[in-house]
């Protein structure tokens, strides 16, 4: 006998093997019955639902107003994931000073400056190795690619790229066509190429077995913009480039993708038409810019 109990919106199979010459009085068969019904109420769907823990992290403004707004940018891509159903989402300025918060997280996302220093060249090093060693997923935006010559080479193996202009990786800011790589990739689902103005990141070093999703075609070249990692560790990692006008965070394409690579990190699957990522012009607005002393 096969009975199939939901808890949340995963499926458990519980699987009785009955010996064909045993004989059940139809008494029994029926108590039998009520005792798994019985058992089916009390740890029901609402007691045991699994949620999809994901941990943004921003940080202050550090550029020109419109320009690398991490808060901003991580409370938008927040919205948009809670639209999937059993995502839970916490956004932190810096790395969480309560450990509890790291507790039953599945995937890391950053957009801040130089993400590699800020998982690796830092106090929080030890936490994120332990996560990182359970298949926690990893997304890094923009400047969060990029990391110091001092960590760089531990960063190229964690997300599987790395930007530094110290290392040859240059920028340029332009508007060009965002081209699907792969389009059967998860990270391509619900979105076709588009025309989007950004400070490109160019150049940058690659570990050998990521897989390009987004690219685009400057100079004469073909670049990577967006890949994906799959780590020895089991984990998941995505990186794009892209992200240094707050006003991009308006593209229902440019959210989309970026959602699609968070969930795909977290082992969620992504739907055929794309992640839902709905917002409204309220959500863009931005906090004015400190005046100067």
């Amino acid at each position: 006998m096969v009975l199939y109990l939901p808890f949340g919106v995963r499926y458990h199979t519980i699987v009785w093997t009955i010996p064909t010459d045993c004989i059940w009085e139809e008494k029994n068969m029926f108590q039998r019955t009520l005792v798994i019904l019985a058992g089916w109420l009390l740890i029901g769907p609402s007691a045991h639902a699994e949620k999809t823990k994901i941990l943004l992290i921003g940080k202050d403004r550090d550029h020109p107003f419109r320009t690398h707004e991490y808060m901003a940018g991580c409370n938008i891509l927040g919205k948009c994931l809670q639209q999937t159903a059993d995502i839970e989402t916490i956004v932190s300025n810096g790395w969480p000073k309560d450990a509890n918060i790291l507790e039953g997280v599945d995937a890391i996302v950053l957009y801040t400056r130089r993400g590699g220093d800020v998982l690796l060249a830092s106090p929080a090093r030890k936490q994120v190795e332990q996560l990182l060693k359970k298949g926690v997923g990893l997304t890094a935006i923009h400047w969060s690619t990029g990391a110091s010559k001092q960590v760089g080479e531990d960063w190229l193996n964690v997300l599987g790229g790395w930007f530094d202009r110290g290392i040859g990786s240059r920028l340029n800011t332009t508007t060009t066509l965002l081209i699907r790589a792969d389009p059967n990739h998860p990270v391509c689902r619900g979105w076709t190429n588009y025309n989007l103005r950004d400070e490109y990141y160019l150049d940058l070093r690659f570990h050998e077995k990521i897989h390009p999703v987004i690219q685009v075609k400057l100079d004469g070249k073909t670049h990577t913009v967006g890949w994906v990692f799959e780590r020895p560790d089991g984990g998941r990692s995505f990186g794009f480039v892209c992200g240094h006008f707050h006003a991009n965070f308006g593209e229902p394409a440019f959210r989309r993708a970026i959602v699609n690579g968070i969930l795909w990190t977290a082992h969620r699957q992504v739907p055929a038409g794309g992640s839902p990522v709905k917002i409204t012009a309220k959500d863009l607005e931005l906090p004015p810019p400190e005046k100067k002393k």
